[in-house]
């Protein structure tokens, strides 16, 4: 696994150990078990997990990843710290590398930033840097369903078109929480939203992220 995946994916299997089986996320309808569930259906079950981006098999991914959320807590943290199988497409550093470092920091801050009393992380600037690169090749995917347009901008003036349109909104802060507003994580994400107040108060209710 690559060092930024892995470090994520640790952070993640702590973060939700310390919570408990049973707490908030900021996954709708999703307590910790449920997330937990998810990451494992997701590397190792393939023939359900296609159910996240193809809805006609959704019912049967609903079904397989109640199965494994009622399995014991403990197992699925364990599951999820080591890793996925080795027949799995996510053993290969090449798709751990272009797939998880979004996946388990967005859902590390799901935890996090679901609890009370939370704080942003400070992420060091080479990571920083790799999650921008995440947003200029993600952010057309991420805000397509925007009904306005979206650019994404970092401190340093690096900007990205998200969703083409008028009026436009841009939005700037750190990388990794430009990339949270556009996964749809909003209201806790640490952004300024620049534009019209009807077009930002649009942006920041519209259906962002996969």
């Amino acid at each position: 696994m690559s060092t930024y995946a892995k470090r994520e994916r640790l952070l993640l299997a702590d973060l939700l150990e310390a919570a408990g089986p049973a707490a908030p996320t900021l996954c709708k309808g999703w307590l910790t078990r449920d997330l937990a569930a998810h990451v494992v259906v997701r590397e190792r079950r393939s023939d359900a997990a296609a159910g996240i981006l193809v809805k006609p098999l959704a019912a049967r991914l609903a079904r397989v990843q109640d199965e494994f959320a009622a399995k014991p807590y403990e197992e699925l943290i364990q599951l999820i710290r080591t890793g996925p199988p080795r027949f799995s497409p996510f053993a290969l550093k090449q798709v751990d590398e272009a797939t998880n470092v979004l996946e388990f920091y967005v859902h590390a801050e799901d935890v996090r930033r679901a609890q009370p009393g939370w704080t942003p992380r400070t992420l060091d600037p080479v990571f920083s840097d790799v999650l921008w690169r995440r947003v200029e090749r993600t952010a057309r995917a991420l805000a397509r369903k925007s009904p306005v347009g979206l650019v994404a901008r970092i401190p340093d003036g690096r900007t990205a078109v998200a969703h083409k349109g008028t009026p436009v909104v841009t939005l700037t802060g750190e990388p990794g929480e430009v990339l949270l507003y556009l996964y749809g994580r909003q209201q806790v994400a640490d952004v300024s939203a620049d534009g019209d107040p009807a077009a930002v108060a649009k942006a920041a209710e519209a259906p962002l992220g996969l």
